[in-house]
């Protein structure tokens, strides 16, 4: 039979360099992956149906509102779509 070879015995490779890929900043927009250079909010419905209603603003409209993003909070997918679906809505 052949010998089993001990991996014990062998001291753990490490490789010689580690290369980390650059990151770099997207900078602000309101593109995903940048940074919201401002506040965006959007108004609620006063019935309580928690519909949203009017334009994105970027303070507080007063009442009812749901804030989408705060200044410097990285745009997702979803404030994305939420922006976008507000831009429609009022178009």
């Amino acid at each position: 039979m052949a010998a089993r070879k001990d991996t014990a015995e062998q001291p753990e490779q490490t490789p010689a360099a580690t290369i980390r890929t650059q990151e770099y900043d997207a900078g602000e927009g309101w593109q995903v992956g940048q940074r919201a250079p401002k506040d965006a909010f959007r108004a609620l419905a006063d019935n309580g149906s928690g519909a949203v209603t009017g334009p994105v603003v970027s303070t507080h409209p007063g009442g009812y509102a749901r804030q989408i993003v705060a200044k410097g909070g990285l745009i997702t997918e979803g404030v994305r779509r939420e922006l976008d679906a507000a831009e429609t809505e009022q178009g």
